[in-house]
């Protein structure tokens, strides 16, 4: 198989990415944390393959994630804590959203990402 037919691949389980609402990279990028300019030369992965993000979706169809260790979220500012929960489980129901719109990438965003995108006078469309 040509390597541009084998999808994105998890750089952490070798399996493929086949959904975007598996996308550690997608919900990275629609919570704010990385640049569009940066999609297609970041590493991919499952969500569930990078665990200290997807301890923090709180929501009935994701299964928990527990961690252990320094970067377990029950060892950290519960103020911390609750922000992030609030903005992965956004972001994750926001990929599950744009799974079936028609939309171009650079209005995957949650809301503010875009507004404060727009507020830096950053036009990303071709």
């Amino acid at each position: 198989m040509a390597k541009c037919e084998e999808g994105y691949l998890c750089d952490v389980c070798g399996h493929d990415v086949a959904e975007i609402t598996e996308s550690d990279l997608y919900l990275r990028y629609v919570v704010g944390l990385l640049d569009p300019e940066v999609l297609h030369t970041t590493s991919e992965r499952h969500i569930r393959c990078n665990p200290t993000l997807a301890q923090y979706i709180m929501a009935d169809d994701f299964p928990p994630v527990v961690v252990e260790g320094p970067f377990a979220k029950r060892g950290l500012d519960p103020a911390f804590v609750r922000e992030r929960e609030v903005l992965f489980t956004r972001g994750w129901k926001r990929l599950r959203e744009v799974a079936t719109l028609e939309i171009p990438i650079i209005a995957y965003p949650l809301p503010e990402v875009l507004a404060k995108t727009e507020g830096r006078g950053t036009d990303f469309s071709p």
